[in-house]
């Protein structure tokens, strides 16, 4: 099958179990949410699709391919993961951090070349960072270094791009333009999978919506079978104000459910 295909992932993490029982499937051309609420198990799966761990039980396939097969640099080409809050702990300009998405790329003998300038230039172009290119990342802004480290996941043009949480510190402006960008990465025959907490966002431009919780999928389909009011009120706790639109569905959660409050 051409995707990321889980069949029966379980991951277990300091005693419990974290994962269980996830059939999962991203498709190419396609923008697949993650959604859920905190510690539903979102992160630990983006890890497992990465690569970057082992589940404990279940199957990651990379579309015939086994990932754990899959040779360590050629997984590193072919899937980028941008972590939430991704830590730069070097006093890098922005040009040169971006750079080192192409990285994966590179061969012992050769340095960066024209081709790497080009891509890197251009994620920084898609990304509206050209005009950071001399800063130190410290320097910046939180959505600013966020924007950065998405230029740099571009840069390296992956196959699979999975990304958490790419659009919370980001400005209204900025998150639709990331959103944007994810779609049009996804419609170049690419898997972009993302978690996120912006339901009416998620709706919006997501082709798929995968729903967690508890460390199962509760639902999956499209926006409209996955993100209704029952749905949101049983698995958030909230009620939601919900409506269609020419551009896409609403999903704004309004207020804390009752049943919710008792139970805690």
């Amino acid at each position: 099958m051409s995707g990321l295909v889980t069949r029966d992932l379980a991951v277990s993490r300091g005693g419990r179990r974290v994962l269980d029982g996830v059939d999962f499937t991203a498709r190419r051309g396609r923008v697949v949410g993650l959604v859920g609420p905190n510690g539903a198990g979102k992160t630990t799966l983006l890890r497992v699709l990465s690569g970057l761990m082992a589940p404990d039980r279940g199957t990651v396939r990379l579309g015939d391919i086994e990932l754990a097969a899959i040779p360590r640099a050629n997984r590193a080409e072919r899937i980028a993961y941008l972590p939430a809050d991704a830590p730069v702990h070097w006093p890098l300009r922005v040009d040169r951090l971006v750079m080192l998405g192409r990285i994966p790329h590179a061969s012992p003998w050769r340095g960066s070349d024209d081709a790497d300038a080009r891509m890197t230039e251009a994620a920084m172009s898609r990304t509206e960072v050209l005009h950071l290119s001399d800063r130190v990342i410290s320097s910046l802004s939180s959505g600013e270094r966020a924007r950065v480290l998405i230029a740099r996941a571009l840069a390296g043009d992956p196959e699979v791009l999975l990304a958490d949480e790419p659009i919370s510190s980001l400005d209204p402006y900025h998150q639709l333009r990331v959103m944007e960008l994810l779609r049009e990465f996804a419609a170049g025959d690419r898997i972009v999978v993302p978690v996120l907490h912006d339901l009416t966002l998620a709706a919006r431009f997501c082709d798929e919506i995968v729903l967690i919780a508890n460390g199962g999928i509760v639902r999956d389909g499209s926006p409209e079978e996955v993100l209704t009011s029952d749905i949101v009120g049983e698995v958030y706790g909230v009620e939601t104000i919900t409506a269609s639109t020419n551009a896409g569905n609403l999903v704004v959660p309004w207020r804390r459910l009752d049943t919710r409050d008792e139970a805690s």
